[in-house]
Parts: C-alpha cells; structure tokens; sequence
C-alpha cells in the first residue's frame, strides 16, 4: 500500500478546551487509485490531509496519536528535513483556493521553475524550460507565451490547472487534492476532474481527493471513505456506496444530490447541524440527526467500523436495515 493512515488522532486546542478534529481514522491508497475522501464541512478531511502532509499548524494542532505509513516508512517518526524532502519529491498536494496559494507578484513559470530549481539544482533556462512542458501537460494553450504572465492573467480553472502542474512538477507517488473544483462552474469542473484521471493513469501515482459533493468524484474515484464529526462513517468501493449506501448519513448526502430524473421534487435534506466537536453526543455522534435512531444509538460506546462485506465497513449499528432501504428502492 502506498499510504496507509492508522488509527489517526489530531487535537487542536482552544480558549474552550482540546477539540478533537480527528478521532481515530484509519483509510489507505494504493499506487494507480483513487481515493475520494467526502463529509461536510468540520468533517475533518482537510485536517487529515494537512497531518499527512506534516503542515499542521503547530500550535495550536498537533497529531495525538496514530500512524502515517508512505511506501512502508512511518511519516511521524521522520525527521524535519526528511519530512520535507518526502513532502517535496515524493508527495504534493493540491489546495482549493489556487489565487491564494499562487504568489501574485511572481509570474506562473518562476513559481513552477522553483520546484526545479530548489530540489534538483536546475538553472533558471532549464527551469523555464519545465515550467513550459508542464502547462503544456496540463493543457494551457499557449504555454511558452503565457509562462510570464502573473496568477491574476488566468481564469480560474487555468490557474487550477497551474496548482496540478506544480504538484506533478517533481512527478510525485501521490498526490493530495482537497476541495480542487471549489469556485468553478459545473463544465470546467467536469475538465479539471478529468485531467487529474488522465495523469493519475499516466504516471500511476494515488490520489487522494477531499470534496463535499458526492456528484464531483462519482466517475473518477475507486473508493470512498465518508467521514463524520473527526470519524470514517463508512468505507466502500464507489459503485457500491453509490446503489447501496450502508450508513444514514451516506444515504442523506446520496439523497441530497438534484436528479434529472426527479424534475420538480423537493430536494431532500440532512436535518439540524453537524455537532459542536467540544461537546460531540454520547454514542453515535450522528443520532441528533438520523432518522433511524434508537435507544442503543444514544448510548457509549459509538458503534465501530462493522466489516460489512469486502473493501466494506460502516459505523451504524442498523446498516443491514439502510442497504435494505437500498435494495426496495
């Protein structure tokens, strides 16, 4: 396995006490898969990709426990300076807000030619040089035109595509893309998608990919994990989740989604709001909002990750009952 997470714990602590952002998560991606990692906001997918990537805030986060396993070696026990060089060479990731993340002063080849220049001593006519292969890579047209031109001079999808680009520049084994079709509209995000398929087929790297909207990764991912409050809800191939989901929150974010074949029905919705995680509930921290709850919901300990088939698990004690809702639909 390429990267495998154990176990992870991640704790940030605030003026209110110790918030536990991630409670006990455990996924893995293999060399050549994808990997969707999907929850609503809080959810803490993003907390986990930033302890993956060791760029934690610290303080006021900090990982509490847990393992990060990339290509058989333990991320956590790593020195700083080889944290960073595996950071560097060997794992990218892509951010969701790319006019943020680029320099606006700096021209798009000088900040892809870095990633030449820093880590294999490239000269600035070499560096140039690959900056320009890699918006030719990622399809920017005109690319040794549009190499000088500044972040601000590019559409949105472009420069998200200028993000792909720096994260492939070294030719990673895996890439992390959190939320990388935020902010464009429907048609580009369909492109931008396709493209990070195209190379994740081409250079047979993992990728993992961070979104809110079930919609987004159904044609590209291999797996999904679905996270809830700091925790994996459930885990299943991604054809699997989609006809059969076997967790209640699943089937509410499934159920969510605007259908062409449902023209003029009310849309369904997850009723109240995801928990505070300073006082997340006794037992299953989804009970507030499921409409399966029972008595044995409330109550500690939370149901476990049941392994409910193969590559299949989900944390509801009743998932036999939602893949039964599943299968009468």
């Amino acid at each position: 396995m390429l990267l495998e997470v154990q176990d992870l714990r991640v704790e940030f602590a605030t003026r209110d006490g110790v918030v536990s952002a991630v409670n006990g998560v455990s996924y893995g991606v293999d060399a050549g898969e994808t990997l969707a990692v999907l929850g609503e906001s809080g959810s803490g997918k993003s907390v986990t990709a930033l302890a993956v990537m060791g760029i934690l805030d610290s303080p006021p986060g900090r990982v509490a426990g847990g393992r990060i396993l990339f290509q058989g070696h333990d991320l956590l026990t790593m020195g700083r300076e080889e944290r960073r060089r595996v950071r560097g060479e060997r794992m990218a990731m892509i951010f969701q807000d790319a006019l943020s993340s680029l320099n606006p002063v700096l021209t798009v080849g000088y900040q892809l030619g870095e990633m030449f220049r820093v880590h294999r001593g490239s000269s600035r006519a070499e560096a140039r040089a690959g900056a320009v292969e890699l918006m030719d890579r990622v399809r920017i047209p005109a690319a040794a035109q549009r190499v000088n031109d500044y972040p601000h001079q590019f559409s949105g999808g472009m420069r998200q595509r200028i993000m792909i680009a720096m994260a492939l520049a070294l030719e990673p084994a895996l890439i992390i893309a959190d939320e990388p079709t935020t902010a464009l509209d429907v048609t580009v995000q369909a492109q931008v998608m396709d493209l990070l398929d195209e190379l994740r087929r081409e250079y047979q790297m993992g990728l993992i990919l961070i979104t809110h909207d079930l919609g987004v990764v159904a044609d590209v991912a291999d797996r999904i994990a679905v996270m809830y409050a700091g925790r994996i809800v459930e885990n299943a191939p991604v054809k699997e989740l989609y006809a059969r989901p076997a967790h209640p929150y699943t089937k509410g974010l499934l159920e969510s989604i605007p259908r062409l074949d449902a023209k003029g029905t009310r849309l369904s919705a997850i009723k109240g709001l995801p928990p505070n995680l300073l006082r997340v509930p006794p037992g299953c921290p989804f009970h507030p909002r499921c409409p399966r709850v029972r008595d044995v919901c409330r109550k500690d300990p939370r149901p476990p990750l049941y392994e409910i088939g193969q590559g299949r698990s989900s944390a509801c004690h009743f998932w036999k009952e939602t893949l039964g809702d599943a299968g009468r639909r």
